[in-house]
């Protein structure tokens, strides 16, 4: 019985240590910050080579469709919808195989998308991050809501 309540006891103070629930975590708005020095995170303000996006400028098209934009940015792959203010949208992406929770936010400004995508946990993302903001990018280039610049 005892070795029961051990490995019980074990299992849970596991289970309490994982970041498996970080998805509940509250994440303050970050979309005006630059990235960090760790390799999972991009971001429109950022200037760094390795962490900067290229701009995301809304044509009058884009402008008038930012329900439309909301929905594009939850059709990306594990999305759902953590937070939503004026002008303001953070979206969570969970991964299918392990389940890692990344914070995708978009803040409207004037007419760019302000785009910052950044993993929770671990150090590198191996490229998941740009590869969801880029996604994002072309989906609004189809819907014909980006200037082409």
């Amino acid at each position: 019985m005892n070795s029961r309540l051990l490995l019980l006891a074990i299992t849970m103070a596991m289970a309490g240590c994982s970041n498996a629930d970080s998805e509940n975590a509250m994440v303050a708005d970050r979309s005006l910050q630059t990235c960090g020095d760790k390799p999972n995170c991009v971001s429109t303000r950022d200037k760094r080579d390795d962490f900067q996006l290229a701009k995301f400028t809304l044509n009058e098209t884009g402008l008038a469709h930012w329900a439309d934009i909301e929905q594009i940015a939850l059709s990306l792959s594990g999305a759902s919808l953590a937070k939503k203010a004026p002008n303001y949208l953070h979206i969570k992406c969970r991964s299918a195989v392990f389940g890692f929770v990344d914070d995708f936010e978009l803040r409207l400004q004037g007419n760019e998308i302000i785009v910052r995508s950044e993993s929770r946990t671990g150090y590198s993302d191996f490229g998941v991050n740009r590869e969801r903001a880029e996604a994002f990018r072309t989906m609004l280039l189809e819907s014909h809501y980006l200037t082409s610049e």
